[in-house]
């Protein structure tokens, strides 16, 4: 029982980590910083931190294939972080994390394209209840809401990738332990980051970007790049993809109060509503599934 609610508490890290994102990327924005400074110097964080773990960690010799097969894994990583930053660029934190949101739905269609698994008729209707409660929390029925479609569009492209990088580093290297291979997936989202914004930037230098922005860039690397592959890789296999569904979640609260008590956002009461909504639509569609599990085991 206690193992089992330290791999709970590690899916639950992971997922809060993600919502601390979006919060530290407007607040690099505002020291002066840039989509390019943003990208880069998180990998490059996340890169360090991850060498230092590997040096004292367990690693083992992997095949070529399997080495290459993770890097390509880092190329959905990079783009999450390349069209999320992007949309929050037009788009508050609040409003954009909840596009983000919808890697949870986009799951089940990767699934279904990939794997041939075809959701059940609560899962879809699940799926129906949180799209309809993300509309509502994103604010796009009210007026009083400032809504940008470009940053929205950046924002729902992100959470295409994220669904797909969950997905692929499922399935990919499950063999390699996790702290060598969320080594390697940096070195292939930074590749490419790389690849993308530096032949685009203006200029690579740092002048006008105040001093304060090295931590937020240290923290965006150990938040975005490092902890939630660890934490994830540690407790998804543990407690299976319908917990791990719902711990997950974490993300948006953290989103949510952070970018209220960190940039002064305003979240209008019909848009909480659209929270409790989306909340409702995760449990619904995953609890049962839990439960099924456990009769058919005791039969």
């Amino acid at each position: 029982m206690k193992s089992t609610w330290l791999y709970s508490l590690a899916v639950l890290i992971g997922g809060a980590c993600f919502g601390i994102l979006s919060t530290f990327v407007k607040i690099g924005y505002a020291q002066g910083a840039d989509l390019v400074h943003v990208v880069m110097t998180q990998f490059f964080f996340g890169f360090i931190i991850l060498a230092i773990l590997l040096a004292f960690s367990t690693r083992k010799k992997i095949p070529l294939k399997t080495v290459l097969a993770l890097l390509a894994c880092g190329i959905p990583t990079g783009l999450t972080g390349i069209f999320y930053y992007h949309s929050l660029q037009t788009l508050d934190a609040s409003l954009a994390v909840i596009f983000l949101f919808q890697f949870v739905w986009i799951g089940s269609f990767y699934e279904f394209i990939f794997a041939k698994k075809v959701p059940s008729k609560r899962r879809l209707l699940s799926i129906v209840i949180l799209i309809g409660g993300s509309i509502l929390a994103a604010g796009v029925l009210q007026t009083a809401v400032q809504f940008d479609w470009v940053g929205a569009f950046w924002a729902l492209l992100s959470a295409f990738c994220s669904a797909l990088f969950m997905y692929v580093t499922g399935v990919v290297g499950t063999e390699v332990p996790v702290v060598q291979k969320g080594f390697i997936i940096s070195i292939g989202g930074f590749l490419l980051s790389a690849l993308i914004l530096v032949p685009s930037a203006e200029t690579l230098s740092f002048a006008g970007i105040e001093s304060g922005f090295v931590g937020i860039a240290f923290l965006l690397g150990l938040f975005g790049i490092v902890l939630p592959p660890l934490m994830f890789s540690i407790g998804m296999p543990k407690i299976g993809s319908g917990l791990g569904a719902i711990l997950s979640t974490a993300e948006l609260p953290v989103a949510l109060i952070l970018s209220i008590a960190l940039l002064g956002e305003t979240i209008l009461p019909m848009q909480w509503v659209g929270v409790a909504i989306i909340f409702a639509g995760i449990f619904y569609g995953n609890i049962e599934r839990k439960k099924v599990r456990y009769t058919y085991a005791r039969d």
